[in-house]
C-alpha cells in the first residue's frame, strides 16, 4: 500500500474554506457522489454574507427526499434558480475582486448543468484551480463499494491503495477505529481554523461559501489565506 493520503467527500456546494484546506493535504479526492443526499446538507446549499447578514443559496433540486443518490439529483431550472446568480451578484457587486471572480461562475451557471453532481464539480474545479490545489479526484460510484459508514471509508481507501484517511472534525461523532485498524489505514483528522479577512456588510461571519474570501480578497490573497488556517 502507497503512501497516499486520502480525503472522502461529498460535492458540496460551493463549499465552504475547510474542504479546500483540507485537500491541501490529500493525494486523492473522492466524491462521495454513490450516497443519499440529505434536505439539510450542503450538497446543494450554502451560505453568503448579505447586509442582512448570512443567507442560504439553494440549488432547485427535482423531487428531492431522503432517497435521492446525489449522482442521480436533477437541477429544477422552473424552479428560482437564475435568482440564485443575480443574489450573489447583488451581495457582492461592491465587493474590491467583483470583476476577477463573478465572470467565472456565471460562465458555469450559464451551462445549464442537467444533474447537481456536474455542476457542484465544475465549480468545486474552479474553486480548486484559484486556490492553486492540485489533487487526484475520482468517483465513490466508480468503485464496485457497498459498504457504509466507516467501513464504506475503509473500502474506498483501500480501493485507490490509500494509507492514510484524512478526516474532517465533524465525522468524529459516528467515526469507527476498528475497521481502520483492521486494514493498517491511519486515521488523522483535520486542524482546520477559520480564518478572519476583510468582509463587506458589517461584523465578520465565519464559515460561509468559499467565494466570500475569494470575492474580498482576490485569488493571489486567498491562496495565502487558506494555507495559513
Amino acid at each position: 500500500m502507497s503512501n497516499k493520503t486520502v480525503v472522502i467527500h461529498q460535492p458540496d456546494f460551493l463549499p465552504y474554506l475547510g474542504f479546500f484546506h483540507r485537500l491541501l493535504s490529500a493525494n486523492e479526492f473522492i466524491v462521495l457522489d454513490h450516497v443519499r443526499m440529505s434536505k439539510r446538507g450542503w450538497v446543494h446549499r450554502d451560505k453568503i454574507k448579505t447586509s442582512n447578514g448570512e443567507k442560504w443559496l439553494t440549488i432547485p433540486i427535482k423531487d428531492i427526499s431522503a432517497n435521492n443518490i446525489i449522482r442521480e439529483a436533477e437541477i429544477d431550472y422552473n424552479s428560482h434558480f437564475d435568482k440564485m446568480l443575480n443574489h450573489i451578484s447583488a451581495n457582492y457587486v461592491e465587493a474590491l475582486y467583483y470583476d476577477e471572480i463573478f465572470p467565472a461562475l456565471e460562465s458555469i451557471f450559464s451551462k445549464k448543468y442537467q444533474m447537481l453532481v456536474d455542476l457542484n464539480m465544475a465549480l468545486i474545479d474552479k474553486l480548486l484551480e484559484w486556490f492553486d490545489i492540485h489533487t487526484n479526484i475520482t468517483f465513490s460510484s466508480s468503485y464496485r463499494v457497498t459498504s457504509r459508514k466507516s467501513k464504506m471509508n475503509v473500502d474506498l481507501v483501500t480501493a485507490v491503495k490509500g494509507s492514510v484517511y484524512l478526516s474532517g472534525q465533524g465525522a468524529k461523532d459516528y467515526h469507527e477505529q476498528e475497521p481502520f485498524d483492521q486494514s493498517n489505514i491511519t486515521v488523522i483528522w483535520q486542524e482546520f481554523n477559520h480564518p478572519d479577512y476583510p468582509q463587506l456588510h458589517g461584523r465578520f461571519i465565519p464559515f460561509l461559501s468559499s467565494i466570500d474570501l475569494l470575492f474580498n480578497c482576490g485569488v493571489k490573497r486567498s491562496r495565502d489565506v487558506i494555507r495559513g488556517c
